[in-house]
């Protein structure tokens, strides 16, 4: 038992790490700049969470690595969401949260972390998800 479980540990870091890397070579930014790629994932994770309802953002987490439904669900409080957000809002929130220089808008790092997190769920789930943002920020979605 405790093998499988360390198993799964270890394949779901792997996969988070896969996830970092994606981000990190579509930015652009040289090998270790994990705590970066780790914020935008994080930052990601929480706007999309609390914009969702509550059965869709579990549904969608339940497609997520081990590792990156902790990051998800970390302060998550589901009484509070949905919480309303425009394109704009979300970009604001976006680079509020993004504690890192930016070079250029937030728009780019959005779209590229988006561009990852498409990759690492079903299509299905992902129209979902795209199904319940406002049509401005949809369309910035994959």
């Amino acid at each position: 038992m405790a093998e499988q479980l360390q198993s799964a540990i270890d394949a779901s870091t792997e996969k988070t790490n896969l996830i970092l890397q994606d981000i990190e070579e579509a930015v652009g930014w040289p090998k270790g700049q994990r705590n970066q790629s780790y914020c935008a994932l994080r930052t990601m994770l929480h706007l999309l969470r609390d914009r969702l309802p509550v059965q869709e953002s579990v549904e969608f987490a339940a497609q997520l690595p081990l590792v990156v439904r902790g990051i998800y669900f970390d302060g998550w409080q589901p009484m509070d969401v949905p919480v309303k957000l425009n394109r704009d809002d979300f970009l604001l929130e976006f680079r509020k949260q993004f504690t890192y220089d930016l070079q250029g808008d937030a728009a780019h790092l959005v779209q590229v972390v988006l561009d990852v997190l498409r990759r690492h769920v079903s299509s299905g789930q992902w129209d979902d998800v795209k199904d319940n943002m406002p049509k401005d920020l949809a369309q910035m979605m994959p």
